[in-house]
């Protein structure tokens, strides 16, 4: 028995350990699974993004343990995938084109394309309209929209933020708003916050909500009872806008990606 338990038990690494699984689904379609051993995990975990399948172990986990989790989830892990499929056939940005939507807090919004001496983007009540010059090229256009994105972001977050601050044992030291490729939001221990720039393009609520949350690990550093009762007292119905990361979340991300790589 001391002899087989190498097989099961994998040494306990300082460092992440990658290989692939290879898995067959319900509907016989075989796909490539990336497994990491990861010191830090302290569950096994199997998640799904646009790079494809993840399947992570504690260090201690066995093999065994892993395939059969991932056999188990077999029908889950379909699923997700199917939903990335459709993700990447969303719409991408392409100049001059009629009748194309620009997502903003929550809304489709009419583009309109015009000439300019000058790249900007402007929104009025008809919609955004993106002024661009004859010879400008698509890194340009995608630089515009990403900035005028941010704009829309800090102005959303410079309305919110002082309404909190007074609850609070100082304010954050810094606002980022950036692309996350995960996470909504973070907070670092220099007090610096990061904020996903693919929240703009989802409901204020849901955006405030991650807001408060961040602002909140000022306050309690971790996600405890204490942390949770501090954001309840701030935003009550945080639990509404969790949930709706859960059914919207994958798809504002993969909107945001394919609007700054465009075809």
């Amino acid at each position: 028995m001391a002899k087989f338990l190498p097989r099961l038990i994998a040494a306990s690494p300082r460092t992440l350990q990658r290989d692939c699984v290879r898995l067959r689904l319900d509907d016989e379609q075989e796909i490539d699974v990336l497994r990491v051993r990861d010191p830090r995990a302290r569950r096994i975990k199997l998640s799904v993004d646009e790079r494809g399948a993840r399947l992570t172990l504690p260090t201690r986990a066995s093999l065994v343990a892993g395939e059969r989790f991932l056999h188990e989830h077999r029908q889950w892990l379909a699923t997700q995938l199917a939903r990335y499929a459709e993700d990447a056939l969303l719409p991408a940005l392409e100049r001059d084109v009629p009748g194309q939507q620009l997502p903003l807090r929550g809304e489709l919004l009419p583009l309109h394309w015009h000439a300019g001496r000058y790249t900007r983007i402007e929104q009025d009540a008809e919609g955004i309209h993106f002024h661009l010059p004859a010879r400008a090229g698509t890194p340009l256009m995608v630089r515009a929209l990403r900035d005028f994105y941010e704009t829309q972001a800090r102005a959303d977050v410079g309305r919110w933020l002082p309404r909190y601050l007074p609850s609070l044992p100082r304010a954050p030291s810094r606002v980022r708003v950036k692309v996350m490729s995960s996470q909504w939001g973070s907070l670092a221990p220099d007090g610096t916050m990061a904020l996903d720039l693919a929240l703009v393009l989802g409901r204020p609520e849901a955006f405030e909500y991650v807001l408060v949350h961040e602002l909140c690990h000022l306050i309690q550093a971790n996600h405890s009872p204490a942390f949770w009762h501090e954001v309840e007292t701030r935003f009550p119905l945080w639990r509404v806008e969790r949930e709706y990361f859960q059914r919207q979340g994958r798809s504002l991300k993969a909107q945001l990606r394919r609007l700054l790589q465009p075809a």
